[in-house]
């Protein structure tokens, strides 16, 4: 009697086992047909997106707005018509060669200007340079299209990113990575005329010297400060010169 128990309790352990494996396998070509459905979803959608843009070829190459609109159809999918300039998408819309094109001209203007920025230009006047670097004629650009093409820059190394300084977008073409620290001076700067010395960032900040120092110094190094030791009170005072609203570039 007990070896027949025992037989039929392997015998349920065994038909156990194959109802969890038959469940296992139903439950494989389930997540195999979803998968399935799912690519062939996305292949009508890219389909779909590849007519869209066929027929607004014009206006996403004319209107940033436009443009910005048609990129985030593309990302929702996965498609990245940035990805080379060589694709479809380049072939169909130019897209690709216009951001690179936009890049090139990005690295022009933020290098020309940086004696006189130290490497920061707010996102407002590099769009105007742009502007007024490509003519009349070319196609209009919007901070969307700058912010995009300065993420392909990225593959360059550091040296290009977008910064919020305030309520100002800046972008930064210096080889350095600013931390929490410089970015705080940097506003503080900014609701002072573009200006601070050591003494006023303990005051207002609470730092000890060692971190003002620490942090200044170092904007200094990366000539996005310039040092005044000239002052009427004889203060020590540092100077970003694109918060401080002072023109010193001839264009």
């Amino acid at each position: 009697m007990g070896s027949l128990r025992r037989g039929v309790g392997i015998q349920a352990l065994d038909r156990q086992k194959l109802a969890q494996k038959q469940f296992q396998q139903v439950g494989s070509d389930i997540a195999a047909e979803q998968i399935k459905l799912m690519n062939e979803q996305l292949l009508i959608f890219k389909d779909n997106l590849e007519e869209f843009a066929k027929k607004y070829k014009k206006d996403i190459n004319k209107d940033p707005e436009f443009r910005k609109y048609f990129q985030d159809m593309c990302q929702k999918i996965g498609v990245d018509p940035l990805a080379s300039h060589k694709g479809f998408w380049a072939q169909l819309l130019g897209v690709g060669d216009f951001y690179y094109e936009l890049g090139v001209q990005i690295v022009e203007v933020c290098l020309r200007t940086r004696p006189s920025n130290g490497g920061l230009i707010e996102m407002h006047d590099l769009v105007t340079r742009l502007q007024a670097m490509r003519g009349r004629n070319a196609q209009t650009i919007s901070e969307d299209d700058i912010e995009r093409s300065i993420k392909r820059l990225k593959v360059l190394g550091q040296g290009f990113n977008l910064l919020m300084i305030g309520s100002l977008k800046m972008v930064q073409s210096v080889p350095c990575e600013l931390n929490n620290d410089h970015t705080t001076v940097l506003l503080l700067s900014q609701n002072n005329g573009g200006k601070v010395s050591a003494e006023y960032v303990i005051k207002e900040l609470g730092w000890t010297k060692t971190r003002t120092d620490t942090v200044l110094n170092l904007l200094l190094k990366e000539g996005m400060a310039w040092l005044d030791n000239q002052s009427n009170d004889g203060e020590v005072l540092f100077w970003f010169p694109t918060l401080s609203g002072i023109n010193l570039d001839d264009n």
